[in-house]
């Protein structure tokens, strides 16, 4: 009676195939993730912002201001301008330098919302170096 030993190599085999389990168990564990972190980043708290203490830039020689008055009518200088005019305005001022600064001012009853359609507008032109003015409280409590 003999016994029949097995001398010859590996039943199993090789799997060719790509084992994607390790990556989707990542993939869930990172969806998870940033499922719970997402709503922590936002920011829901009412802030009074304070006015900057911040000392003011030179001002250029010849800056052009974009004015944004309560009603929502745009000035460059002291010249009423149509929103759908303000890239054509604005490059006959800078002589078609996108690079120039573009000094926004607008009225503090001046929506959000309305503010960012007019730099919107600006960026649309191609103005993309943009500086927003305030009221200057250096050396005031």
């Amino acid at each position: 009676m003999g016994m029949h030993m097995n001398e010859g190599g590996d039943d199993l085999q090789e799997a060719h195939d790509i084992n994607v389990t390790p990556f989707i168990d990542v993939m869930l564990v990172l969806l998870i993730i940033f499922m719970v972190a997402a709503p922590l980043a936002t920011v829901d708290v009412k802030v009074d912002l304070p006015a900057s203490t911040a000392q003011p830039t030179p001002r250029p020689d010849q800056p052009i201001y974009l004015s944004i008055k309560k009603d929502h009518s745009l000035y460059i200088g002291n010249d009423k301008v149509e929103p759908n005019l303000l890239g054509n305005t604005l490059d006959q001022q800078t002589k078609g330098d996108k690079e120039e600064t573009i000094f926004v001012r607008g009225d503090e009853d001046v929506e959000y919302g309305q503010l960012m359609e007019v730099m919107d507008l600006l960026r649309t032109a191609g103005y993309l170096k943009i500086g927003l003015v305030g009221l200057e409280t250096v050396g005031k409590p």
